[in-house]
């Protein structure tokens, strides 16, 4: 599953470039000025220049880079449970399974938002849906709710 997760991540991070390419060097340039804020209707309530898009590119990659960086000292993290010499691999696996996920999952929803301010951008009637955040919201506490678990659950079965 990690793999996969990790395969997600390059992926994003492959359509975030993607778009970025696209916008500014594609057949359909952007306007002058681009939505860069939305209120939790999905209204356009901030504009600013297209090149803020790069701030899309610029965290995601410094957020891949410092998540991929952590992930190679998981003795290192803070455990939710007790860790011994009888779980400690199965919660060191547990801890970079949930990095990996959440990774590829806050990567995946910077594509989503920085597609989303594009066709907002070209479309500036349309506006955004506000059902993506709050999917993304609840995929993140999920994940990180059901890691969690599994580290009580092998923290248990290890004594």
């Amino acid at each position: 599953m990690r793999k996969t997760a990790e395969f997600l991540s390059l992926a994003a991070l492959a359509a975030l470039i993607f778009i970025i390419v696209n916008v500014f060097y594609g057949p359909h340039p952007l306007p002058g000025r681009i939505p860069t804020h939305f209120d939790a209707h999905g209204q356009v309530n901030g504009w600013g220049s297209p090149r803020s898009l790069l701030f899309f590119l610029a965290f995601s990659v410094a957020m891949y880079l410092l998540l991929t960086g952590v992930s190679r000292f998981p003795s290192l993290f803070n455990y939710p449970v007790k860790v011994t010499e009888f779980n400690r691999a199965q919660l060191e696996q547990l801890a970079l399974s949930l990095l990996s996920w959440i990774k590829a999952e806050v990567l995946t929803f910077f594509v989503w938002m920085e597609f989303a301010m594009v066709q907002a951008a070209r479309n500036p009637e349309r506006g955004l849906s506000p059902y993506p955040v709050g999917a993304f919201v609840v995929i993140v506490f999920s994940t990180i709710f059901v890691h969690i678990v599994a580290m009580f659950r092998a923290a248990k079965t290890s004594q």
